[in-house]
């Protein structure tokens, strides 16, 4: 077994990302987006203000990299596009098997994976989940439309704002978000799905559970508190958090403390699913805590927002210009807008309403950077208050599960090691971002059984003293027994399937077999200085081909692997072709 963390994540709202093999079956677990990285671009204007970045003196003072104080109108003002895991677009998506989604924001990210060719892997959810899922993308989607419907479509699919001589002038800050420390991100980034969101209904994520411990409901009760201070001198309160019971909690302390104090004061939640989610999680009880399932269970409704909503003390619409919203609206209040940057949806338009009203309380998570979010919103005269909630399991929580579980193999994040002592496992392997773990059984050995048909269609090939050969069939388990099964066989199953191929050609051979097509190069040596000289004379030593006709090409030829750099598609298909014939393949 092999694994790989593809990315840490970065809180609730960038779930991590890993990819575990485990006898040549790849599993995907989550696949979220980084969706922090909207700060990178500037939200809707408001009318009346110019496009200040497309003016000749901002341009000039960007060319010129005048060190400045970072304002509004370093952002990018495109049509946002979305960041992907950033390791995951290198994985052949064809290779992965088994996608597993594990929360609410480790699915958003799936469409891209799924769209893309030959993506052919099983994927795993509840049904309940998959349903909230699809709201949760369905909600994106049609913020995004908004910018779409004033930026207009791309002209191209490669946008102006992805340039290098565009990313080069950026601020540091902003061109760390684009390019990542390294500048190894920008592959990562996509044009938000579209049509894609209704071939969803089984591509979701559960929920996290919301933990109703002592800590977490002060935290809620101390918000509640801050926002009834506002609205007492008459200032409106605005909750731009997604994480559904969270939500749900605020929304029955919010009222209760309101009610309490016999202020007036309308609550409004504004989302294009907001009324189709609250109703589909007051009946699925696999999320929430063993108390509210026995308000089920009982006849009762599982959060008090029913009653609410009943008695018109909580409003619910679905964008901010509904014209029953209009109709009703009404200051002092107090607007849920699930949003994650202060770039799409509702928030944007509430926020230049109040954001120079000093009574007025923004309510923000940690780990948003608030410098950066708020830059379009600035100066901020609105007071912010940013609060952190429990998402996954707390590190001092680690030891006792361990305790109790006894298990035999335990992957841990290295960054996290030198926090905690595990002592309670035989074996313990502590990963990094983007490093692959060879991961030994727990058997000395797996049986499989293969069925008579396949064994009969045997290719052996030799690869490092070991022998092995390709198959295609249906993996079983029955009672603790893997099977190998002849599957269902598609009416393109006889194509060829491409070679899976192992090591570095050799770039003399390998000149050889260009040279009978007619495609004429030269070959470099390229040496590294960790390398000795004799290492660059061998034959396994790096080099690169220089293609020169019939068109110009290259062929870097490494030890972990090759690169084909060509402009002529013709070209670079013969070139495929020549590698296929040196390597060893099955």
């Amino acid at each position: 077994m092999k694994f790989t963390c593809l990315s840490k994540g970065g809180g609730f709202h960038f779930s991590p990302c890993h990819m575990l093999n485990v006898s040549g079956f790849r599993i995907l677990l989550d696949c979220p987006l980084d969706l922090s990285s909207l700060a990178l671009f500037s939200p809707v204007p408001v009318a009346h203000q110019a496009h200040e970045s497309l003016d000749t003196d901002s341009v000039i003072r960007k060319k010129q990299k005048i060190e400045k104080t970072l304002d509004a109108n370093d952002l990018v003002h495109a049509e946002p596009w979305y960041k992907t895991v950033k390791n995951l677009h290198l994985w052949d998506a064809s290779f992965i098997d088994v996608v597993l989604i594990s929360s609410p924001m480790g699915m958003l990210g799936l469409p891209f994976l799924t769209r893309t060719r030959d993506f052919s892997a099983k994927i795993y959810v509840t049904e309940a989940s998959a349903r909230i899922g699809q709201l949760l993308m369905e909600d994106l989607v049609s913020m995004h439309m908004e910018l779409r419907q004033f930026y207009g479509p791309e002209d191209s699919c490669f946008p102006q704002w992805m340039r290098w001589e565009e990313l080069e002038v950026l601020p540091s800050e902003l061109r760390k978000i684009a390019l990542g420390k390294d500048c190894e991100e920008l592959g990562a980034w996509m044009p938000l799905y579209r049509d894609d969101v209704s071939n969803l209904e089984e591509m979701a994520a559960s929920l996290l559970k919301d933990d109703e411990s002592a800590e977490e409901i002060e935290k809620l009760v101390f918000i509640c508190a801050c926002a009834l201070d506002s609205v007492r001198v008459g200032g409106s309160v605005l909750v731009p958090i997604d994480r559904l019971g969270v939500v749900l909690c605020l929304l029955e302390q919010m009222s209760l403390l309101l009610e309490s104090s016999s202020l007036k004061v309308p609550i409004y939640i504004i989302s294009s699913v907001a009324e189709e989610l609250l109703a589909f999680t007051n009946i699925i009880p696999e999320w929430v805590c063993k108390q509210r399932q026995e308000k089920l269970f009982s006849g009762e409704p599982l959060f008090a927002h029913v009653k609410l909503i009943k008695e018109r003390k909580i409003h619910v619409f679905p964008a901010v210009h509904s014209p029953e919203l209009l109709t009703n609206w009404q200051e002092p209040c107090v607007v849920f807008c699930p949003n994650w940057s202060l770039r799409l949806g509702p928030v944007v338009h509430l926020l230049r309403h109040w954001c120079s009203d000093p009574n007025s309380l923004l309510v923000l998570e940690s780990g948003v950077d608030a410098d950066i979010a708020l830059l379009p919103f600035k100066p901020m005269a609105m007071k912010v208050l940013q609060c952190s909630f429990l998402s996954g399991l707390s590190l001092q929580k680690v030891q006792p599960l361990l305790k109790i579980l006894q298990p035999k193999l335990v992957l841990f994040p290295k960054d996290l090691s030198c926090k905690i002592q595990i002592s309670e496992a035989n074996m313990i392997f502590l990963f990094s971002e983007n490093e692959t773990l060879r991961i030994p059984s727990s058997k000395e050995s797996t049986d499989i059984d293969i069925a008579t048909d396949l064994a009969s269609k045997f290719r052996w090939k030799t690869f490092k003293q070991e022998t092995i050969t390709r198959l295609e069939g249906e993996l079983f388990m029955d009672h603790g027994k893997h099977r190998l099964l002849s599957g269902f066989q598609p009416a393109n199953s006889k194509q060829q399937r491409p070679l899976v191929h192992w090591g570095s050609p050799d770039v003399k051979v390998l000149l050889t077999e260009l040279s009978k097509m007619g495609i004429s190069g030269t070959i470099k040596q390229v040496t590294d200085d960790a390398k000795s000289e004799d290492d660059a004379k061998s034959e396994n030593a790096a080099a690169i081909i220089d293609i020169h006709d019939p068109e110009k090409a290259l062929i870097d030829v490494r030890e972990t692997g090759t690169v084909i750099i060509a402009a002529n598609e013709n070209l670079a298909s013969h070139i495929v072709k020549a590698v296929d014939i040196v390597l060893d393949g099955i």
